[in-house]
């Protein structure tokens, strides 16, 4: 029988058994440890523990067990919340940054930027309003405005870091210098940066220019930036900044430098006047700025410049950036004046002069045409004209309108004005008799007539139709019961009919003329006066007397606008001359009857002024000229004034000449004159003949 296995005591552990898939990756504690490996020799040698008999033996061959795998070292991974935590508050850190300098730039600072940006990049300018135009009565365009352009600069374009050149100023100038006319060195200072203000970016080089002038600019600066694009001058730029050892360049050659990139061209209107000298002393001029400085276009500025505008505009480099934003305000454009001028006669009036201040040799002329009804002013011509649009090559004297602005004594045509009075007061009638003396003696001065003579036996209408000075004087001195009495109550009519006080036409530089009050009347001026010598008036002032006998004793003040058309287009008539009655009607009309003797009595002195067909009344005027540089008689100033038809008024025309040559009687030089230019303004302004035969008052009287 087989003896029983006893328990296995601890020498008699068995081999230990490989280990089971999947055992290697238990946790130690789990499984028994194995045994440390030992070499044969150390089998041998040493015993078993437990005094085990066997273990003297040689050990029997076991199988070996595998060596366990190295277990792989174990990382442990910080908390990822801690991680998270961290980067949360590194991001809300930078976006408070951002957030907070988002508002500075937005809300807190913005308006500051904003400025600062502007001013730097934007560019200011001007919108020019269209200045109104000016017309004649049938809409002939005497004063219009065209396209033009404004030539400007950003001076910051033109310093040596911008161009790399350090003369661009004096050499962009004396590339415009030609082109725009002006002096190299005015438009280089213009250039340079404002020592006062060097971070202006606007220069006014040139206002109003022509587009052909623009062209030009244009054309010559884009020549440059083509010819400063080529391959050679950019690798000049390129060198530009270097240190000076590596060939550094502080500028590059002037061919390759573009030193027009900082002019701008800024649409602008242009003053031009398509009639030429047609009325060129009553329209006036502007000056280089566009500015009204002569004539109507000073005496309506406000109206006719309206009201610029204004633009803002991103640039670089001297180029219009398209997208930049930028703002505007629109222009209000001026108002129209439509003149009561009219063209034809206006012209005829011209003509007429020009050639017979030629003829006399004289020094000027003018003629004013009026109508006596409206006190409208259809004509005011002066020789030497004006040509607007020639103003370089005008003289001096050329530049006014001598119509208006100059003070002559009107000599014997003022003999209306007395002879008025002393019919208005019922002093005397028409066929009054008054004897006239070759000379008369009052205060300290002997007074002659014209000519010699024997002693005239003349009516009131004789006296104005032979233009008696020494008759003029005694009808004079019946006005009052004394010298000083008949000088107040003379006076008195002058004023009335606008001697010496503004014509009420508000011309620019218009004289009042002269005329001293009645009680400072001393010497011999008391009895001058009377015929028109010791008191200033100017032509409109004279014509305007005549127009007022003419409209039946109402004095119409004088008018050159028919009406405005505004910006929005509505046109507006003018309103009327002031009326005041001078003189009765009855008055008015013994006055026509009596000038028509000066016209139609072949002892008239008007008779060159007769017009076939029509009735006119008129007066010639010889008075000794006040040289207004020697403030003393030299010359003659010769006139004539009159209205036609005289038993039907319509049109009144003056004409003086100063300091004639050939000639000095108002008749003989002044009343072809009338004749030419009342004949025309007669038949475009259709007016019928006269219907009736002049009354040929009497003028002489047999003792």
């Amino acid at each position: 029988m087989s003896t029983p296995r006893r328990p296995h005591g601890p020498g008699d552990r068995r081999p230990p058994r490989p280990a089971r898939s999947g055992e290697a990756g238990r946790n130690p504690s789990d499984r028994v440890r194995a045994p440390r490996p030992r070499s044969a020799d150390q089998a041998r040698q040493t015993p078993r523990r437990g005094g085990d008999p066997r273990a003297a033996r040689p050990a029997a061959r076991r199988p070996q067990r595998p060596a366990a795998r190295p277990q792989p070292r174990m990382i442990r991974l910080a908390d990822p919340r801690r991680r998270l935590r961290a980067a949360g508050i590194a991001l809300v850190v930078v976006f408070t940054v951002f957030a907070g300098r988002l508002v500075q730039l937005q809300l807190l600072d913005s308006h500051a930027l904003a400025a600062e940006a502007g001013a730097n990049q934007y560019v200011p300018v001007v919108l020019s309003a269209e200045r109104g135009s000016i017309t004649a009565s049938d809409g002939t365009v005497l004063a219009t405005t065209v396209d033009a352009y404004d030539i400007t600069a950003d001076p910051t374009l033109f310093t040596p870091e911008a161009t790399h050149v350090p003369d661009a100023p004096e050499q962009a100038a004396a590339l415009l210098a030609p082109i725009l006319d002006l002096p190299k060195e005015k438009i280089a200072g213009l250039l340079h940066l404002n020592p006062k203000n060097p971070k202006s970016r606007y220069a006014l080089l040139a206002a109003r220019q022509t587009p052909e002038a623009k062209n030009r600019i244009s054309d010559l600066r884009a020549n440059l930036a083509k010819q400063a694009d080529t391959k050679a001058c950019r690798a000049q730029r390129q060198l530009l900044g270097k240190p000076a050892d590596k060939g550094g360049r502080s500028s590059v050659d002037t061919a390759c430098a573009n030193t027009l990139a900082g002019v701008v061209y800024s649409p602008s209107k242009r003053r031009v006047y398509p009639a030429g000298d047609l009325a060129g002393n009553l329209v006036g001029f502007v000056n280089a700025e566009g500015t009204g400085t002569g004539g109507l276009e000073l005496q309506f500025q406000k109206d006719l410049a309206g009201v610029d505008g204004r633009s803002t505009y991103a640039s670089v480099g001297g180029r219009i950036v398209p997208s930049s934003g930028g703002s505007q305000h629109a222009p209000v454009p001026g108002t129209d004046l439509r003149l009561t001028v009219d063209k034809d006669i206006q012209w005829a009036a011209q003509r007429a002069i020009t050639d017979q201040v030629a003829n006399a040799g004289a020094e000027k002329g003018y003629v004013v045409v009026q109508d006596v009804k409206t006190g409208r002013i259809l004509a005011m011509a002066t020789s030497p004209g004006l040509d607007p649009n020639k103003l370089s090559t005008a003289r001096p004297e050329q530049l006014g309108n001598a119509a208006v602005q100059d003070a002559y004594e009107p000599g014997s045509t003022a003999k209306l004005m007395t002879m008025a009075a002393v019919l208005d007061t019922g002093t005397a009638t028409w066929d009054t008799h008054v004897t006239v003396p070759n000379t008369l003696q009052r205060s300290d001065r002997v007074f002659h007539d014209d000519v010699d003579h024997e002693t005239w036996y003349l009516t009131l209408a004789g006296v104005l139709a032979k233009s008696s000075n020494i008759g003029t004087i005694e009808a004079a001195e019946h006005l009052g019961k004394n010298q000083a009495e008949a000088n107040k109550v003379l006076g008195g009519y002058l004023q009335k009919f606008g001697i010496g006080q503004p014509s009420g036409l508000g011309f620019p530089g218009e004289t009042r003329g002269i005329l001293a009050k009645p009680e400072d009347w001393k010497g011999s001026q008391q009895y001058t006066i009377p015929f028109g010598q010791g008191l200033s008036v100017n032509a409109l002032q004279a014509t305007s007397v005549f127009s007022t006998i003419a409209n039946g004793g109402v004095r119409v003040a004088p008018s050159l606008v028919m009406g405005t058309t505004g910006p929005d287009g509505r046109y507006t008539q003018a309103q009327a001359g002031a009326q005041t009655r001078v003189v009765s009607e009855a008055t008015a009309k013994t006055l026509t009857e009596m000038l028509e003797s000066v016209v139609t009595d072949e002892q008239g002195t008007g008779t060159k002024a007769a017009i076939p067909g029509y009735r006119v009344a008129g007066k010639t005027g010889t008075a000794n000229r006040v040289d207004p540089k020697t403030g003393r008689y030299s010359g003659y100033t010769a006139s004539f004034i009159g209205f036609a038809p005289a038993d039907q008024p319509r049109v009144t025309v003056s004409c003086v000449i100063q300091n004639p040559v050939n000639g000095h009687f108002g008749g003989q030089l002044c009343g072809p004159v009338f004749k030419q230019v009342m004949e025309f303004a007669l038949k475009t302004l259709r007016v019928a003949p006269s219907g009736s035969a002049a009354p040929n008052l009497p003028v002489e009287w047999k003792p």
